[in-house]
């Protein structure tokens, strides 16, 4: 193995995996270490994402190089079955990360912030030194920061005290939402929640929505009811009204009531629809502008980077007012059309409206038909007196159309491993 003596873990997060041939395997997630009575914990191997979520072991022994830049596999045949840790292993990011722990002598008290394994000359890894910061007591001020032997610190394993959530937010925090709420579902429930509780309103909303709904409703339930309506107010409507609809009427119109109105009043129609309808499924707010709109300013519109690549991808065109329910509907301009189009030209000239729009109440079969006969990433939904109520983008129709367990890991069956000659990996 061509790598660094030592090697600090929470630097490997995120990590790209490469096998023999240059090709992305997935990316580091974690590593994992059995423990040993009376020896340092030895570290058996990687944990990596693939895609869909999936997490593997690597062992590693057919790991050929390994750093900060990337983690480098001497074969291409992998164990493709989900990693499960075993009673004797470690999970060291996600286990030891913000331990509050004890340095000998002196018996000081600080947070762990980072781990290194080092390779000895038998080829073994074990975790050799601990990075602790102290804890000072005073808001504004950082503690000092130890590098110490493994077994000068105490508190590494069993039962953990409350912990902060700092340096594990820091090796999470360029995650994607899905990603991020794949880790949150590989946590202990209060490890879990409390991780959610420290992700800012906006983060924490991404992440909800990508996790199932058992989830979100136990992490919503751990937050005060102030904070749980200000992290509904920066979820998308239709999201937001999803995640209500779990909840017992008596708990939705206590957080809708501390919601502000603005935020709360599309959330409430919302859910006045019938499941598995257009009206039960669409957003309240895709991208509407009116007719003597120009080219150019619906570019920028599209351009904002809050807007999902589904929304985005085409402007409603609509009488006044500008916020559903608008005046009446004229039709949509798909984003390529605006692109082929002179800048100064008004939306009004190159509307599109030779596609029926949806109801509220058609059902999810006939819009995923009719969007893929006309292969469309969104289309509006119009009420009774023609006026647009909203849009059902593609990623709405999916979410609703895969079963209602999907985003959860442990209810998607494992496929078939494709294990290496001389065993499984884990």
């Amino acid at each position: 193995m061509t790598s660094p003596t030592r090697v600090y873990l929470a630097r490997l997060a995120g990590v790209a995996v490469f096998d023999p041939n240059g090709d992305l395997v997935g990316r580091v997630r974690d590593a994992v270490a059995r423990l040993r009575p009376t020896q340092r914990p030895e570290i058996v191997g990687l944990v990596a994402e693939m895609p869909m979520r999936r997490r593997i072991f690597l062992s590693i022994n057919r790991i050929t190089s390994i750093d900060a830049e990337a983690v480098v596999l001497g074969t291409g045949t992998l164990n493709l079955r989900r990693f499960e840790k075993r009673p004797n292993e470690l999970l060291v990011l996600q286990e030891l990360l913000d331990r509050r722990v004890q340095l000998d002598p002196g018996g000081q008290s600080g947070a762990v912030v980072d781990v290194a394994m080092e390779c000895s000359r038998g080829g073994e890894w074990n975790l050799t030194r601990v990075a602790v910061r102290e804890q000072t007591g005073r808001l504004a001020r950082r503690g000092h920061l130890h590098q110490v032997e493994w077994e000068r610190v105490r508190g590494l394993t069993g039962i953990a005290d409350a912990r902060g959530t700092a340096n594990l937010l820091a090796v999470l925090e360029d995650m994607r939402p899905a990603d991020l709420a794949n880790v949150l579902q590989d946590l202990p429930d209060a490890r879990r929640n409390e991780v959610a509780a420290a992700l800012d309103d906006e983060r924490l909303a991404d992440v909800l929505s990508e996790l199932p709904e058992r989830d979100q409703v136990e992490i919503l339930a751990a937050l005060d009811r102030e904070r749980a309506a200000d992290v509904l107010e920066e979820m998308d409507p239709d999201d937001a009204a999803d995640l209500l609809n779990e909840l017992p009427p008596p708990e939705q119109d206590v957080l809708l009531d501390l919601m502000q109105p603005d935020e709360a009043d599309p959330v409430r129609q919302l859910l006045k629809y019938s499941p598995g309808t257009a009206g039960s499924v669409m957003t309240s707010e895709p991208v509407i502008m009116p007719p003597d709109a120009t080219v150019a300013e619906a570019l920028a519109r599209i351009r904002e980077p809050q807007l999902s690549p589904a929304v985005a991808a085409q402007v409603f065109v609509a009488r006044a007012p500008m916020t559903t329910p608008t005046g009446r509907y004229l039709g949509m301009v798909h984003f390529q059309r605006l692109l082929r189009e002179p800048p100064a030209d008004l939306l009004g000239g190159v509307v599109v409206n030779d596609i029926d729009p949806l109801q509220p109440a058609t059902p999810l079969p006939e819009i995923t038909r009719r969007m893929a006969t006309y292969d469309l990433v969104a289309m509006p939904v119009i009420d009774q007196n023609n006026r647009l109520v909203g849009a059902v983008t593609v990623d709405d129709v999916l979410d609703h159309s895969l079963p209602r367990d999907w985003r959860d890991r442990d209810a998607v069956a494992a496929p078939s491993p494709v294990t290496a000659p001389d065993g499984a990996d884990g």
